[in-house]
């Protein structure tokens, strides 16, 4: 499909990495959803995964495709890959309490500057930022399902823009931060702000 002039495929193994990414952490964030694993009934269990789907999925996907399309505008080849190990320890981790994901990674491969891999790093917590003020509205203005859906939403995304901004390791704020210290500023100490703000201030999460 085309984004801009930007065109963006995905091969046969890269749609299934990204869907079995997909529905690996939504089932993951589903089971810590249901406290003390306890048994719930069809239509609860099928609302908590509708829940996680629809928030944790979409934080998750649309985190990974923007470092695609940024990568691509840049003449770079990039494809998702699944980590299918690590996809099996969230889900098991999941069940006694304790969630860590790291589901794969958008690779890239091609000649870029230290600006381009920044800016790639930086599209995945900026795309976070821009869903957790989408889902915000929800959070404070719907009822039922629906402001459970925003809440959910904005508190992931919000914490996932803050997480991957961290300065270690394989995480984009160790590229943003190598390339621009005063952007990794700019960006991390907001969304650091925002999802303490969120997940104890609000209480949401």
């Amino acid at each position: 499909m085309g984004v801009g002039d930007v065109n963006v495929r995905f091969s046969p193994r890269e749609l299934l990495d990204l869907g079995a990414a997909w529905v690996a952490l939504s089932v993951a964030f589903s089971i810590l959803l249901i406290p003390g694993l306890q048994l719930v009934s069809v239509p609860e269990a099928v609302q908590t995964f509708g829940l996680s789907f629809v928030t944790v999925g979409v934080a998750f996907l649309l985190h990974e495709l923007a470092h695609k399309v940024v990568a691509i505008r840049f003449g770079k080849i990039a494809e998702f890959r699944a980590d299918y190990g690590m996809l099996f320890v969230a889900i098991m981790g999941a069940a006694i309490g304790f969630l860590f994901a790291a589901p794969g990674a958008v690779y890239h491969q091609g000649r870029s500057t230290l600006k381009q891999n920044g800016l790639i790093a930086l599209a995945g917590p900026v795309t976070n930022l821009v869903l957790a003020a989408m889902f915000a509205p929800l959070a404070f203005l719907a009822s039922g399902f629906l402001a459970s859906i925003g809440s959910l939403g904005l508190t992931i995304n919000l914490f996932l823009a803050a997480f991957n901004m961290v300065p270690f390791g394989p995480l984009d704020g160790s590229t943003v931060k190598e390339w621009s210290t005063p952007v990794f500023v700019a960006v991390f100490v907001p969304s650091a702000a925002l999802a303490l703000w969120a997940l104890f201030g609000l209480g949401l999460f």
